[in-house]
């Protein structure tokens, strides 16, 4: 039987990314659903990445894996220097406004007018 490194290289052959091969050691080293709970996805969407498969917005994965495992960093309007798992997560609540707390509607607010914001993303 291969593991998840042995799946994704496979699947991605010789032009395998960095950051999916990272992943793919995550999850040799632990297992693919606590990495799924790691970068606040789904154990499926790290499965079809290590099998290329993903259809969804692959640099938004990119980024979440980089800022988790890879201690990726950008500069955030409101909060100064956060992952880019960080911001990704941020980035996916301001798509719809939410008025829980202080910090929820101010996230929003820079989220909506930096230059990254993409939307509400996956």
């Amino acid at each position: 039987m291969s593991g998840p490194v042995e799946i994704a290289r496979a699947a991605w052959g010789e032009d395998i990314p960095e950051w999916v091969e990272r992943l793919a050691e995550e999850c040799a080293a632990t297992s693919q659903n606590k990495v799924a709970r790691r970068l606040n996805r789904s154990a499926a969407l790290v499965s079809n990445v290590l099998r290329r498969k993903y259809l969804g917005d692959m640099a938004a994965v990119e980024e979440v894996v980089r800022g988790v495992f890879m201690f990726a960093t950008v500069q955030c309007p409101a909060q100064g220097e956060i992952s880019t798992a960080a911001c990704r997560d941020w980035m996916r609540k301001a798509g719809r406004f939410v008025n829980v707390n202080a910090q929820r509607v101010r996230m929003f607010r820079a989220c909506n007018s930096c230059p990254r914001y993409k939307g509400a993303s996956k």
